[in-house]
């Protein structure tokens, strides 16, 4: 379980990004949520005391070799389908969706911790039976186990969340050496698919909830629907200019014109704030998070670590672009957080382990470098 480590292989700058991001993101919350005009609110607090946890635990999951965590990959796939089943007959109803469940006392979202979950179950999976990697029967098994939290997670609804395991799954599958065939068949497979399921939207009684059709008919059509949350959120980027207008400055943010700007919006408030200087640094900060990830994997001794890596950075990429692309309307409008910057204890917490695995794996690279 422990080691006796090279210590000079501890990845320092990786966690002063880390640190670097969460601070930024905790100036950003508290502005976001003001009450005052020090920023002296129960939600950036409440961040603040997260991360502080959620570092220790960092910190400690980072001692811990991962591939006795791995030895438990069967075991944490369960605990993750039996969190996400507990939401659909335990789960507290917030703003219109089920996706959090009460454990002595603390409020927990699954969907989350779901992430960090598959991507080490995945690999663990994948490296134990990587020559199997292009046996279609081996493919349909790996595809119903994550079809299985995927469609768990979009019952809650939550349709970002459960695309992210789907993004997962098959960075992990190209990382792994899938042969180009799949890759060929799955493109033909899914381009006609996405543009059919558009169309179908676009129907009378579809499966999808009037909401979801809405944000996706609102990007295809924005002369004819309600574009009010990503016109706001364009306005409050683009009046932030170079500089922004300070912290706790911005007109748009302080009088509510942005939704759920501490979380889903918080590139926004960013943006209208710390104006395009601002957002230049969360984004070259996220990107040498991602930079220095990958780095790590190149020098990992096995498949196992450089898939828990790759599984991790899909999780972050994948976010990232989604969360600025519908903050600045590149995208239909979405929920999903901004690694490291959006609030939520949740989303932290699953993001924290993460970088402590990839810190573990970063003890045992082939090389010596700072």
């Amino acid at each position: 379980m422990f080691r006796n480590y090279n210590f000079k292989k501890y990845d320092i700058f990786l966690i002063l990004i880390v640190i670097a991001l969460v601070s930024f993101g905790i100036k950003a919350i508290g502005s976001a949520t003001q009450i005052n005009s020090d920023g002296s609110t129960y939600v950036r607090n409440k961040q603040l005391f997260g991360f502080i946890v959620t570092f220790a635990l960092m910190i400690i999951i980072s001692l811990i070799d991962y591939h006795f965590i791995g030895k438990f990959y069967w075991l944490i796939y369960a605990f993750n389908i039996i969190l996400l089943i507990a939401v659909l007959f335990l789960g507290v109803k917030v703003k219109g969706a089920v996706r959090w469940i009460n454990i002595a006392g603390i409020q927990l979202q699954p969907s989350e911790l779901s992430k960090i979950m598959m991507v080490i179950f995945l690999a663990k999976y994948i490296d134990k039976n990587k020559e199997k990697i292009n046996n279609l029967l081996f493919l349909i098994k790996l595809g119903i186990l994550v079809i299985i939290p995927t469609l768990l997670i979009y019952k809650q609804p939550d349709l970002s969340t459960s695309l992210v395991l789907l993004v997962i799954l098959v960075v992990l599958l190209f990382v792994a050496g899938i042969s180009y065939k799949y890759v060929l068949i799955a493109l033909a497979i899914a381009v006609p698919l996405f543009f059919g399921t558009v169309w179908y939207m676009q129907q009378p009684d579809t499966v999808f909830s009037d909401h979801q059709v809405e944000r996706v008919m609102s990007f295809l059509y924005p002369e004819k629907y309600d574009t009010m949350q990503t016109d706001n959120s364009i306005q409050a980027i683009g009046s932030g200019q170079l500089n922004g207008k300070g912290w706790y400055k911005g007109t748009i943010n302080k009088y509510n014109y942005l939704p759920e700007p501490q979380t889903d919006f918080i590139f926004s408030v960013i943006g209208e704030e710390a104006g395009f200087i601002g957002c230049s640094i969360v984004l070259l900060l996220l990107l040498f998070l991602i930079i220095k990830c990958l780095w790590i994997a190149k020098d990992s001794i096995d498949l196992f670590g450089m898939l828990i890596i790759s599984g991790f950075v899909a999780i972050i990429s994948f976010q990232t672009f989604v969360n600025v692309g519908v903050t600045t309307g590149l995208i239909p409008n979405t929920g999903i957080p901004l690694p490291f910057i959006s609030y939520g204890l949740s989303s932290l917490m699953s993001n924290m382990i993460g970088i402590g695995v990839i810190l573990n794996i970063s003890l045992h690279r082939k090389t010596t470098y700072y």
